[in-house]
């Protein structure tokens, strides 16, 4: 089996090493990662700039640019043979909720699910236990060498940050939701001008028992289906009797 792996916090980061090691008991596994971290960067492509690869070592390389680009990049270039699957991640810190419409992690596997691959995106909710993410990751993907992904969804994965015996469950959940992020820090730089800071992530605002939050908190792994078809198929009707001026109760 052959997969590729990306991430958003940099070919360095903890996590996406961890994964690679872990992984590479039962696949071949290739690893196309930003040169930085670029936590945040959603599905941003870069267009203005080309973009630098470097090998950093074999089946390594890292890439210039967003983690949108790096699995672009690397599906459509570097790789001669198409991956089996893509994994993003293993990210440090959560992507729950809202969180995944900002999240590079879950960008980059929802490029390779434009491109035509299977893919999960997986992240730990906390900085410690990586290797209890990894393993987590690997059953999945044992799990899915025998029942296959739907090709019309990614799989979001949270992994509470805790030694494996602790994990209660794999739970399969909906995204929850936050309140807006907190109030901006506003500070100075060493020169007296105003510098601004985005505010902590804001607190869970449905947290109900079906969700992504719920499981966490419940230390159970969260496995979440997206759909990347962001239509609002409820609002289609409405929305056309609004066009066409029809009076709507």
């Amino acid at each position: 089996m052959r997969i590729l792996i990306s991430n958003d916090d940099g070919f360095f980061a903890e996590g996406i090493n961890t994964l690679a090691q872990v992984l590479s008991d039962i696949a071949d596994v290739f690893v196309a990662a930003p040169d930085r971290n670029r936590s945040g960067a959603s599905n941003s492509l870069t267009l203005e700039n080309p973009l630098r690869i470097r090998e950093e070592k074999p089946q390594w390389i890292s890439v210039q640019g967003t983690p949108t680009d790096c699995v672009h990049v690397a599906l459509n270039e570097w790789l001669e043979i198409p991956p089996d699957m893509v994994i993003t991640g293993i990210n440090h810190g959560a992507n729950l909720g809202d969180d995944v419409v900002y999240s590079g992690t879950v960008a980059a596997a929802m490029e390779a699910h434009f491109l035509g691959i299977p893919a999960i995106a997986v992240s730990l909710v906390g900085h410690t236990h990586f290797d209890t993410a990894a393993q987590v990751v690997k059953n999945l993907v044992l799990k899915l060498q025998q029942v296959p992904l739907s090709p019309q969804h990614i799989l979001n994965v949270n992994v509470p940050d805790v030694p494996l015996d602790a994990i209660q469950a794999l739970t399969v959940t909906r995204l929850g939701s936050r309140h807006h992020t907190e109030a901006m820090v506003k500070t100075k730089d060493p020169r007296g001008q105003d510098i601004y800071w985005f505010g902590p992530l804001g607190q869970c605002r449905d947290d109900a028992e079906d969700t992504d939050f719920h499981a966490i908190a419940n230390l159970n792994v969260s496995i979440t289906p997206i759909m990347v078809d962001l239509t609002a198929y409820n609002q289609l009707s409405l929305l056309k009797q609004w066009v066409s001026g029809q009076e709507t109760e």
